[in-house]
């Protein structure tokens, strides 16, 4: 008898932990996607890690922004490597983690150290965890902007033991499926990328906490293609967060 009430306090302590943790863990994982990733514009985000300020694809920075002490950078197409944006916010000290086209686009032409990377790389950057993902599209009518032999990226950032993935310009693709995150920034906008449709199919797939839309409102897409993908992934225990454009 005292050995089945050993073993009984042992289990419902064992829940309580894992009920605690489960909570703790999805605190700090709303955390990271309020209060410490900024929504600038298009596919362009700000990441303060506390430590560290880590941008997306900067494109039409604002004057007077904070210093990047790293830059993402998927490909070279003009919204997503923007030379003017990218020297507003970098120095001599900051890194530029980009694929080989976007590379050779910006050499000597920025003051930042350039870091080469590809699908399927595992970095450490300024002591920040950063893993490269495959972007490429495979819908007939998109494939000429993101062919997968170019080698454009994504990235997963590993923020206070969160993972955010930034998926760059991509539709969904096979390599998704082991993809393991907990906020994902997904493109939303068609033409060129995912529409809200298949953006939805994607989180499925990826199963994040929250998904963040983005790559609407500033070339192509609407503030409604956010929406729809909130609309469609109700009830499905993914949340979906909206958030404000610093630049409009």
């Amino acid at each position: 008898m005292k050995e089945l009430k050993k073993i009984t306090l042992f289990i419902v302590a064992l829940l309580v932990s894992v009920v605690m943790y489960g909570a703790g863990t999805t605190e700090k994982i709303r955390n990271v996607a309020e209060e410490k990733l900024f929504y600038i514009n298009h596919d362009s985000f700000r990441i303060e890690t506390g430590k560290k300020v880590i941008y997306t694809d900067p494109f039409n920075i604002p004057d007077g922004a904070k210093r990047a002490d790293i830059i993402l950078i998927t490909h070279q197409h003009q919204d997503h490597l923007q030379l003017a944006s990218i020297n507003k916010i970098a120095d001599k000290n900051t890194i530029i983690v980009a694929p080989v086209t976007a590379e050779y686009e910006m050499k000597n032409k920025v003051l930042a150290k350039l870091k080469r990377v590809k699908p399927g790389d595992k970095i450490k950057v300024a002591g920040l965890d950063i893993e490269v993902t495959a972007a490429y599209n495979i819908k007939e009518e998109r494939l000429k902007f993101h062919p997968k032999k170019e080698g454009f990226t994504g990235y997963i950032i590993t923020i206070d033991s969160v993972r955010v993935y930034f998926a760059g310009d991509t539709d969904m693709t096979p390599e998704m499926k082991k993809i393991k995150c907990d906020i994902a920034l997904l493109p939303v906008s068609g033409t060129y990328v995912m529409t809200a449709d298949e953006a939805a199919e994607a989180a499925k797939l990826i199963n994040p906490k929250i998904v963040v839309p983005m790559h609407y409102g500033a070339i192509v897409g609407t503030d409604e293609d956010a929406v729809k993908l909130r609309s469609l992934l109700e009830g499905k225990k993914i949340e979906v967060l909206i958030k404000e454009k610093e630049v409009k």
